[in-house]
């Protein structure tokens, strides 16, 4: 019985892949600090957007994910061979460098974290060990060591689910914010909102999403057709991966709703004010727990973000991709891979603030997302593209909602500021 049980858990984990490291990137540092300032600033009336937002993400992802299997190729690939290329060229110029300021604010983020635990030593140090360490790894390890790497990094979220549950809560009011979504309509709310948005809905992942499957099924099997049998296994993936990205959301946004906004603490301007700001209100194991695991989603993330500026370039100036190749295979990969970490290392020394540019980016992430999702509905209903593997009506009504989400909350967003 016990081997049965440990047999199925083996290949349990094993069909999780892509989708998985996907959906746990997308908590990195830019994801807590946007969600540790809802939770501080509104407390727990934010909670419901964990809900409503889960659908929506695993059905964008699941298209993605379809693309990349269907056309064996990358989102811009596809766009590239199908659509015009100003548009194409459009969607790198708003994508790249918000892509490549995120990676320094989640720089910044994990060194100035990794300096609250061990203040002897400078973060910006810190930073310079975390940049080399992956710089290093990506381009020397084989793309399935990196995968596996990554998914065991995806177990480090966990942390974030336990932190809630050191203080004492009122069960009632968070199943009513949970259940009941409360709009506040201010500038600040709004502003929250498009946020949380942009970084659970992120740009960046769609490219990734399709490059990674496509990578993904190189490596397992070589074929022409598409089996029903891997869009089943992908769908599974995906929407797990999807599933605790929101359920991290979830506990991330209850553990300062309940712990910062009721203890007066109410703005969080750097990420280290979120880690700091629990230890005497939850204890020195929620602290711990917070600042541990703000290193290790961005070990996680900074990869994805990395990968993905790397897959988008390579594949609109066709040179060789993918990081199951060594260095001297695609070297024009591989350089841009490390020129956006170290760019984004680089950005540090000017002293912008984390959080701002977190914040900052998830809100660009959260204009530009709505053309991008009209971009690949209309993919995935084109079956000259995607033959019998188009898009079903549900996948069409939740894509059609994202999109219209999104653009309404920039939309508020604009008009109150």
């Amino acid at each position: 019985m016990k081997t049965s049980i440990g047999k199925k858990k083996k290949q349990w984990w094993k069909l999780l892949g892509p989708g998985l490291i996907t959906g746990a990137s997308d908590d990195d540092p830019s994801g807590i600090a946007t969600y540790s300032q809802a939770g501080a600033a509104f407390g727990l009336a934010t909670l419901w957007t964990a809900i409503i937002t889960f659908p929506l993400m695993a059905a964008i992802q699941g298209m993605c994910a379809r693309i990349g299997i269907v056309t064996s190729s990358g989102l811009i690939t596809t766009l590239k061979t199908h659509y015009s290329k100003p548009l194409l060229y459009l969607m790198l110029l708003f994508s790249v460098p918000a892509i490549v300021l995120n990676i320094g604010a989640d720089i910044a983020a994990m060194g100035a974290v990794a300096n609250m635990l061990c203040p002897s030593i400078h973060a910006i140090i810190f930073s310079s060990v975390f940049v080399g360490l992956l710089i290093i790894c990506l381009i020397y390890f084989p793309y399935r060591k990196i995968a596996s790497v990554l998914k065991w990094l995806c177990v480090i979220l966990v942390l974030y689910i336990i932190v809630p549950f050191l203080v004492k809560q009122d069960g009632v009011a968070i199943l009513k914010a949970t259940l009941l979504p409360h709009v506040k309509w201010n500038k600040d709310y709004i502003a929250i909102l498009v946020a949380i948005l942009g970084t659970t809905i992120s740009p960046y992942l769609f490219f990734w999403q399709a490059s990674m499957e496509n990578e993904e099924q190189g490596t397992i099997i070589k074929t022409v057709m598409v089996d029903k049998a891997n869009i089943k296994a992908m769908r599974f993936d995906v929407n797990f991966g999807m599933f605790f990205s929101n359920l991290v959301m979830y506990f991330i946004i209850l553990a300062a709703g309940s712990v910062l906004f009721a203890g007066g603490i109410t703005n969080i301007n750097t990420v280290q004010d979120a880690a700091s700001a629990l230890k005497p209100l939850a204890g020195n194991s929620a602290y711990l727990l917070f600042a541990i695991g703000v290193i290790g989603t961005g070990l996680l993330a900074i990869p994805v973000l990395a990968g993905s500026v790397s897959y988008m370039l390579a594949e609109t100036f066709e040179w060789k991709e993918g990081l199951n190749k060594k260095w001297h295979e695609a070297k024009g990969f591989y350089m841009v891979l490390s020129i956006s970490i170290i760019v984004g290392f680089v950005i540090n020394l000017f002293g912008i603030n984390p959080i701002k540019a977190l914040i900052f980016t998830a809100i660009v992430y959260g204009v530009t997302a709505p053309v991008l999702i009209a971009l690949i509905l209309h993919i995935c209903n084109n079956k000259k593209i995607m033959g019998e593997f188009t898009n079903k009506l549900h996948s069409n009504i939740l894509g059609w909602i994202t999109m219209i989400l999104m653009a309404v909350a920039a939309v508020a967003l604009f008009v109150t500021m």
